[in-house]
């Protein structure tokens, strides 16, 4: 089932539906990466460069810290996914709902506040997590696993509640989630996997929404609804 839930989300992405939102989503995550770069090499450039004696070390710095900038943005795609999917998650779920639900059973549009609130939550989750997998980059394989395993929880569980709220309580998707972890922790690794590769991975909140519903539906008609058909 999971492996055809990600086959179908990633048919979904190319769906008309889809690429309608697909250049709002790609372009909003490539200002948000572009945002943070901006800054974080600001940041080093001013506090490091003016300290080096000689030109040539002050260009090496700054060939070092462009690489360097841009292994720390990989880092940063996981938050950024989960600030993209705030703003679009719905829109997106509707379309993925309205091709896997029986007549009737479309979730409910999450309130602004609700969804923006779930995505910064989890982003800033996410970004201290991926940041202590970032000091960890010199940890050959320690850091790999850390920043898999953990985004793996993360992604899985932010997604889960994301998609899981248009259809029951708070309260209720949390025991829900606990109940369904294991599950939710592999789906996760799958996303995880995805944006841990440079390009693909500004498709995240694409194909994490698609995918995500298409699990969540599955846990809800086996837990939840069990006399529905299935999703």
């Amino acid at each position: 089932m999971m492996l055809d839930a990600a086959i179908a989300a990633i048919n979904e992405m190319f769906s008309k539906p889809f690429r309608a939102v697909f250049y709002k989503t790609l372009g909003l995550t490539i200002a948000l990466l572009a945002v943070a770069g901006f800054g974080l090499d600001r940041l080093v450039l001013s506090r490091v460069i003016v300290i080096l004696p000689s030109a040539w070390m002050q260009t090496i710095f700054v060939w070092l810290s462009g690489l360097g900038l841009m292994v720390g943005l990989v880092f940063l795609v996981p938050a950024v996914s989960f600030i993209v999917a705030s703003f679009f998650f719905d829109e997106l779920a509707a379309v993925v709902e309205r091709d896997i639900a029986p007549p009737g059973a479309l979730g409910r549009p999450l309130p602004y506040g609700e969804a923006m609130w779930l995505g910064l939550r989890f982003a800033g989750l996410s970004l201290l997590v991926n940041i202590g997998a970032l000091l960890l980059l010199l940890v050959p394989g320690v850091n790999a696993v850390v920043f898999i395993g953990a985004n793996a929880y993360l992604l899985g569980r932010g997604y889960f509640e994301l998609a899981a709220t248009r259809y029951l309580p708070l309260s209720e998707v949390h025991l829900l989630r606990r109940a369904e972890a294991p599950r939710l922790f592999v789906a996760g690794l799958l996303m995880a996997l995805l944006l841990g590769v440079p390009i693909l991975n500004l498709l995240g909140p694409l194909f994490c929404t698609a995918f995500m519903v298409r699990i969540t539906s599955a846990i809800l008609v086996k837990r939840v609804f069990p006399f529905s058909q299935p999703f």
